[in-house]
């Protein structure tokens, strides 16, 4: 079984069993329909799972980085955080679904160890809604089903520090609803740990 179908697997498992919300569905059969690539999208161009099915595994990285961070001791006693499975399932699974229908392949030139000039296939940006990162998943999710307001501000400042918005927006976020920190971490902890250079 490849990567894709096992990763595709896991994570229709993980959705149906922990998101029931109204639109929840519809929002999932727009991911599987022809509309949308979410499930073989790549989750960037070049720096992290840049390959076939990388949106789909960063995502489950998030999901498992994101359970695994929430479920520490000092987390739940010492921080207080408890979030009811089906908010940690939506912010980890769906806080990159702007990156849909997002990249295309392209080419570039580069040389081979002979120094002999080669084509080589790449992804390339093909933003066709430009509305931003954190806040373009937001608007896709809520689209079919409604966030709590701590889910939405999780997802729109995933990035946290590193997604070029003001600083002063992302602090208070991070004070007001903890998630975000949580979430960020996660993703964090996946980008750089999990997946760095791991793009063949």
């Amino acid at each position: 079984m490849s990567d894709i179908v096992a990763d595709k697997e896991e994570f229709l498992e993980i959705y149906k069993t922990c998101i029931h919300r109204d639109g929840a569905e519809q929002l999932l059969d727009y991911m599987l329909s022809k509309n949308c690539d979410f499930f073989t999208a790549p989750a960037s161009t070049k720096y992290h799972n840049a390959f076939e099915g990388g949106l789909l595994k960063h995502s489950l990285n998030v999901y498992h980085c994101l359970k695994e961070y929430l479920a520490r001791e000092r987390v739940k006693t010492v921080y207080g955080l408890e979030y009811p499975e089906e908010s940690v399932a939506i912010s980890a699974l769906l806080h990159d679904i702007c990156k849909v229908n997002f990249y295309k392949v392209g080419s570039r030139n580069v040389k081979d160890e002979n120094g002999v000039w080669q084509t080589v296939p790449m992804y390339e940006i093909n933003d066709r809604l430009p509305y931003g990162h954190g806040e373009k998943s937001v608007y896709i999710i809520s689209g079919y089903m409604k966030l709590t307001r701590e889910e939405a501000f999780a997802i729109r400042y995933h990035m946290g520090f590193s997604g070029g918005d003001d600083e002063r927006n992302v602090g208070k976020a991070f004070e007001m609803f903890p998630l975000a920190v949580a979430l960020s971490f996660a993703d964090m902890e996946a980008t750089f740990f999990l997946e760095k250079n791991k793009n063949q």
